[in-house]
Protein backbone atom coordinates (compact mmCIF):
# COMPACT_ATOMS: atom_id res chain seq x y z
CA UNK A 1 0.00 0.00 0.00
CA UNK A 2 1.30 3.40 -1.38
CA UNK A 3 1.97 5.97 1.73
CA UNK A 4 0.71 9.50 1.38
CA UNK A 5 3.01 10.50 4.01
CA UNK A 6 5.84 9.32 1.81
CA UNK A 7 4.85 11.50 -0.78
CA UNK A 8 3.84 14.21 1.18
CA UNK A 9 7.33 14.12 2.51
CA UNK A 10 8.91 13.69 -1.56
CA UNK A 11 6.96 16.84 -2.07
CA UNK A 12 8.01 19.34 0.89
CA UNK A 13 11.63 18.13 -0.10
CA UNK A 14 11.32 19.19 -3.93
CA UNK A 15 9.91 22.66 -3.01
CA UNK A 16 12.69 23.28 -0.23
CA UNK A 17 15.48 21.58 -1.86
CA UNK A 18 16.50 20.47 1.46
CA UNK A 19 15.76 17.83 3.80
CA UNK A 20 16.38 19.86 6.97
CA UNK A 21 13.70 22.34 5.80
CA UNK A 22 11.18 20.00 5.35
CA UNK A 23 11.79 18.59 8.56
CA UNK A 24 11.16 22.19 9.68
CA UNK A 25 8.65 22.85 7.73
CA UNK A 26 6.71 19.16 8.94
CA UNK A 27 8.06 19.52 12.46
CA UNK A 28 9.50 16.10 12.32
CA UNK A 29 13.40 15.38 12.39
CA UNK A 30 15.83 15.40 9.59
CA UNK A 31 15.88 11.28 9.83
CA UNK A 32 12.48 10.84 9.02
CA UNK A 33 12.63 13.16 6.00
CA UNK A 34 15.71 10.69 4.59
CA UNK A 35 13.87 7.54 6.00
CA UNK A 36 10.56 8.60 3.97
CA UNK A 37 12.35 9.32 0.78
CA UNK A 38 14.66 6.27 0.67
CA UNK A 39 10.94 4.41 1.40
CA UNK A 40 9.73 5.68 -1.45
CA UNK A 41 12.94 5.50 -3.77
CA UNK A 42 13.07 1.22 -2.62
CA UNK A 43 9.47 0.76 -2.83
CA UNK A 44 9.25 1.50 -7.33
CA UNK A 45 13.10 1.08 -7.71
CA UNK A 46 14.34 4.70 -8.76
CA UNK A 47 15.72 7.58 -7.56
CA UNK A 48 14.28 10.88 -6.66
CA UNK A 49 16.70 12.72 -5.93
CA UNK A 50 20.17 13.83 -6.52
CA UNK A 51 22.52 15.59 -4.32
CA UNK A 52 24.22 18.66 -5.35
CA UNK A 53 26.34 21.64 -3.96
CA UNK A 54 22.76 23.21 -3.26
CA UNK A 55 20.76 21.19 -2.06
CA UNK A 56 18.68 18.31 -3.83
CA UNK A 57 17.34 18.29 -7.37
CA UNK A 58 14.62 16.12 -8.34
CA UNK A 59 15.72 13.77 -11.20
CA UNK A 60 14.02 12.83 -14.38
CA UNK A 61 11.77 10.02 -12.17
CA UNK A 62 11.29 12.68 -9.68
CA UNK A 63 9.98 15.66 -12.35
CA UNK A 64 7.91 12.77 -13.78
CA UNK A 65 5.28 12.65 -10.37
CA UNK A 66 5.98 16.53 -8.96
CA UNK A 67 2.95 17.73 -10.59
CA UNK A 68 0.84 14.87 -9.76
CA UNK A 69 1.32 14.94 -6.43
CA UNK A 70 0.82 19.06 -6.05
CA UNK A 71 -2.48 18.07 -7.52
CA UNK A 72 -3.24 14.90 -4.83
CA UNK A 73 -1.94 17.86 -1.93
CA UNK A 74 -4.39 20.18 -3.11
CA UNK A 75 -7.36 17.56 -3.47
CA UNK A 76 -6.60 16.93 -0.03
CA UNK A 77 -6.27 19.99 1.62
CA UNK A 78 -9.99 20.76 -0.51
CA UNK A 79 -11.52 17.69 1.40
CA UNK A 80 -10.09 18.73 4.76
CA UNK A 81 -11.71 22.39 4.18
CA UNK A 82 -15.09 21.04 2.78
CA UNK A 83 -15.12 19.14 6.03
CA UNK A 84 -14.28 22.07 8.18
CA UNK A 85 -16.81 24.11 6.40
CA UNK A 86 -19.91 21.75 7.10
CA UNK A 87 -18.90 21.67 11.09
CA UNK A 88 -21.44 23.18 12.67
CA UNK A 89 -19.59 22.55 16.14
CA UNK A 90 -18.06 25.37 18.65
CA UNK A 91 -15.09 23.37 19.12
CA UNK A 92 -11.48 22.35 17.07
CA UNK A 93 -8.86 24.92 16.14
CA UNK A 94 -9.01 28.06 14.10
CA UNK A 95 -5.67 28.89 12.65
CA UNK A 96 -5.98 32.87 12.63
CA UNK A 97 -3.48 35.28 11.07
CA UNK A 98 -2.96 38.72 10.96
CA UNK A 99 -0.52 41.68 11.21
CA UNK A 100 1.08 41.72 15.16
CA UNK A 101 0.14 45.81 15.05
CA UNK A 102 -3.56 44.54 14.48
CA UNK A 103 -3.47 41.82 16.99
CA UNK A 104 -0.91 43.70 19.62
CA UNK A 105 -3.26 46.87 19.28
CA UNK A 106 -7.15 45.99 18.80
CA UNK A 107 -7.76 42.02 19.22
CA UNK A 108 -5.60 40.65 21.93
CA UNK A 109 -8.55 41.57 24.72
CA UNK A 110 -11.17 40.41 22.65
CA UNK A 111 -9.36 37.45 21.35
CA UNK A 112 -9.04 36.38 24.61
CA UNK A 113 -12.52 37.04 25.91
CA UNK A 114 -13.69 34.59 22.68
CA UNK A 115 -11.09 32.10 24.19
CA UNK A 116 -12.70 32.06 27.38
CA UNK A 117 -16.04 32.25 26.24
CA UNK A 118 -15.38 29.03 23.97
CA UNK A 119 -13.18 26.95 25.75
CA UNK A 120 -13.48 24.07 23.11
CA UNK A 121 -11.68 26.36 20.40
CA UNK A 122 -8.13 26.47 20.22
CA UNK A 123 -7.20 29.87 18.65
CA UNK A 124 -3.36 29.10 16.59
CA UNK A 125 -2.70 32.94 15.98
CA UNK A 126 -0.09 33.87 13.53
CA UNK A 127 1.73 37.00 13.50
CA UNK A 128 5.10 36.53 11.54
CA UNK A 129 5.33 38.31 8.64
CA UNK A 130 4.70 36.74 5.26
CA UNK A 131 1.17 35.91 4.58
CA UNK A 132 -0.65 32.77 4.91
CA UNK A 133 -1.42 30.69 2.53
CA UNK A 134 -5.43 29.58 3.50
CA UNK A 135 -5.42 27.49 -0.09
CA UNK A 136 -3.12 25.15 1.41
CA UNK A 137 -4.81 25.39 5.33
CA UNK A 138 -1.47 27.23 6.92
CA UNK A 139 -4.52 29.40 8.28
CA UNK A 140 -7.99 29.03 8.68
CA UNK A 141 -9.30 32.88 8.89
CA UNK A 142 -7.14 35.96 8.12
CA UNK A 143 -7.47 39.77 9.10
CA UNK A 144 -5.48 41.22 6.23
CA UNK A 145 -4.59 44.45 4.76
CA UNK A 146 -4.46 44.56 1.30
CA UNK A 147 -6.71 46.56 -1.90
CA UNK A 148 -7.71 43.55 -3.40
CA UNK A 149 -8.08 39.78 -2.06
CA UNK A 150 -7.59 36.63 -4.12
CA UNK A 151 -10.53 35.63 -5.72
CA UNK A 152 -10.69 32.10 -4.04
CA UNK A 153 -11.73 33.86 -0.34
CA UNK A 154 -14.29 35.13 0.75
CA UNK A 155 -15.51 37.96 3.49
CA UNK A 156 -15.39 41.49 3.75
CA UNK A 157 -14.03 44.64 4.02
CA UNK A 158 -13.98 45.95 7.18
CA UNK A 159 -12.82 49.45 6.23
CA UNK A 160 -10.46 51.66 3.64
CA UNK A 161 -7.35 53.22 5.73
CA UNK A 162 -5.85 56.53 5.40
CA UNK A 163 -2.38 57.36 5.19
CA UNK A 164 -0.65 60.37 6.53
CA UNK A 165 2.95 61.48 6.99
CA UNK A 166 4.67 61.24 9.80
CA UNK A 167 7.97 62.83 10.82
CA UNK A 168 10.30 63.54 14.50
CA UNK A 169 10.44 66.93 15.62
CA UNK A 170 14.20 67.33 14.33
CA UNK A 171 13.14 66.22 11.17
CA UNK A 172 10.43 68.87 10.73
CA UNK A 173 12.63 71.58 12.13
CA UNK A 174 15.33 70.55 9.25
CA UNK A 175 12.41 70.71 6.56
CA UNK A 176 11.66 74.11 8.01
CA UNK A 177 15.18 74.51 7.19
CA UNK A 178 14.80 73.90 3.73
CA UNK A 179 17.17 71.03 3.73
CA UNK A 180 17.28 67.84 2.24
CA UNK A 181 14.29 65.58 3.28
CA UNK A 182 15.52 61.75 4.69
CA UNK A 183 12.80 59.02 3.52
CA UNK A 184 11.49 56.10 5.42
CA UNK A 185 10.33 54.10 2.98
CA UNK A 186 9.14 50.49 2.15
CA UNK A 187 12.12 47.87 0.82
CA UNK A 188 9.24 48.01 -3.26
CA UNK A 189 9.54 51.53 -3.53
CA UNK A 190 12.86 52.53 -5.62
CA UNK A 191 12.27 55.67 -6.12
CA UNK A 192 11.23 58.93 -4.46
CA UNK A 193 6.84 58.75 -3.97
CA UNK A 194 4.79 61.15 -5.16
CA UNK A 195 4.05 62.14 -2.37
CA UNK A 196 7.12 63.22 -1.10
CA UNK A 197 8.05 65.10 -4.57
CA UNK A 198 4.89 66.60 -4.99
CA UNK A 199 5.16 68.17 -1.35
CA UNK A 200 8.67 68.98 -0.85
CA UNK A 201 11.08 70.79 -2.69
CA UNK A 202 13.90 67.85 -2.48
CA UNK A 203 14.11 64.16 -0.93
CA UNK A 204 16.49 61.51 -0.75
CA UNK A 205 15.81 58.06 0.60
CA UNK A 206 17.90 57.37 4.34
CA UNK A 207 16.00 54.13 4.87
CA UNK A 208 14.01 50.88 4.04
CA UNK A 209 12.01 49.00 6.73
CA UNK A 210 9.86 45.75 5.92
CA UNK A 211 7.53 45.78 9.28
CA UNK A 212 5.11 48.88 10.35
CA UNK A 213 6.44 48.96 13.90
CA UNK A 214 10.06 49.04 13.00
CA UNK A 215 9.23 51.83 10.47
CA UNK A 216 7.63 53.86 13.56
CA UNK A 217 10.51 53.43 15.42
CA UNK A 218 12.76 54.43 13.03
CA UNK A 219 11.22 57.83 12.31
CA UNK A 220 10.87 58.46 16.37
CA UNK A 221 14.85 57.71 16.38
CA UNK A 222 14.48 60.58 13.67
CA UNK A 223 16.20 59.16 10.87
CA UNK A 224 13.15 60.33 8.56
CA UNK A 225 9.89 60.77 7.46
CA UNK A 226 7.36 58.36 6.61
CA UNK A 227 4.19 57.61 4.80
CA UNK A 228 2.23 55.83 7.33
CA UNK A 229 -1.59 54.15 8.11
CA UNK A 230 -3.05 56.28 10.78
CA UNK A 231 -4.53 53.62 12.57
CA UNK A 232 -0.52 52.56 14.37
CA UNK A 233 0.62 56.27 15.18
CA UNK A 234 -1.93 57.69 15.90
CA UNK A 235 -2.96 54.71 18.50
CA UNK A 236 0.81 54.53 19.74
CA UNK A 237 0.93 57.90 21.89
CA UNK A 238 4.95 59.07 21.22
CA UNK A 239 5.53 62.87 21.13
CA UNK A 240 8.78 61.95 18.78
CA UNK A 241 6.88 60.81 16.20
CA UNK A 242 4.76 63.86 14.51
CA UNK A 243 1.83 64.08 11.63
CA UNK A 244 2.54 66.65 9.22
CA UNK A 245 -0.68 68.62 8.21
CA UNK A 246 -0.18 67.66 4.62
CA UNK A 247 -4.14 66.21 3.45
CA UNK A 248 -3.14 62.57 1.39
CA UNK A 249 -5.85 61.14 -0.69
CA UNK A 250 -7.63 57.61 0.97
CA UNK A 251 -5.87 54.96 -0.02
CA UNK A 252 -7.60 51.90 -1.92
CA UNK A 253 -5.75 49.33 0.84
CA UNK A 254 -8.40 47.86 3.06
CA UNK A 255 -8.50 46.33 6.28
CA UNK A 256 -10.07 42.47 5.11
CA UNK A 257 -11.51 39.88 7.23
CA UNK A 258 -11.02 36.92 5.07
CA UNK A 259 -11.39 32.67 4.96
CA UNK A 260 -11.74 30.48 2.29
CA UNK A 261 -15.27 29.85 0.20
CA UNK A 262 -15.14 26.20 1.36
CA UNK A 263 -15.13 27.04 4.76
CA UNK A 264 -18.30 29.71 4.99
CA UNK A 265 -20.24 27.09 6.49
CA UNK A 266 -18.14 26.23 10.10
CA UNK A 267 -19.57 27.33 13.03
CA UNK A 268 -16.41 28.16 14.65
CA UNK A 269 -15.37 30.03 12.11
CA UNK A 270 -18.68 32.10 11.62
CA UNK A 271 -18.36 33.11 15.93
CA UNK A 272 -14.75 34.36 15.35
CA UNK A 273 -15.51 36.33 12.13
CA UNK A 274 -18.41 37.70 14.36
CA UNK A 275 -16.55 38.90 16.91
CA UNK A 276 -13.53 40.56 15.14
CA UNK A 277 -16.02 42.25 12.82
CA UNK A 278 -18.08 43.65 15.47
CA UNK A 279 -15.03 44.69 17.55
CA UNK A 280 -12.87 46.54 15.05
CA UNK A 281 -15.51 48.37 13.50
CA UNK A 282 -15.71 50.43 16.97
CA UNK A 283 -12.33 51.61 15.60
CA UNK A 284 -13.43 53.13 12.01
CA UNK A 285 -12.32 56.65 13.16
CA UNK A 286 -8.65 55.41 13.71
CA UNK A 287 -8.34 53.83 10.00
CA UNK A 288 -9.62 56.35 9.15
CA UNK A 289 -7.40 58.76 10.06
CA UNK A 290 -9.80 60.55 12.33
CA UNK A 291 -9.13 59.25 15.77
Amino acid sequence: MHSWDDFRVFLSVAETGSFSASARELGVNHSTISRRVQSLEKRHGVKLFERTQKGYRLTVAGQSILSIVGQAKEATNHASRLLSGHDDRLEGEIKLTMPHEIFDLFLAKPLAAFSLSHPKIQLNIGVKPGLKNIANREADLAVRITPEPPEYLIGKRITYMQHALYASPQVINGIERGESVPLVLWPNIHAIPSWASDNFGNAHIAMYVDDLTSMHKAVKAGVGLARMPCFYPDSVICPEVVKLDIPLPLSDWGLWLLNHVDLRNSARIRACKQIITEHMSQYLPVFLGNA
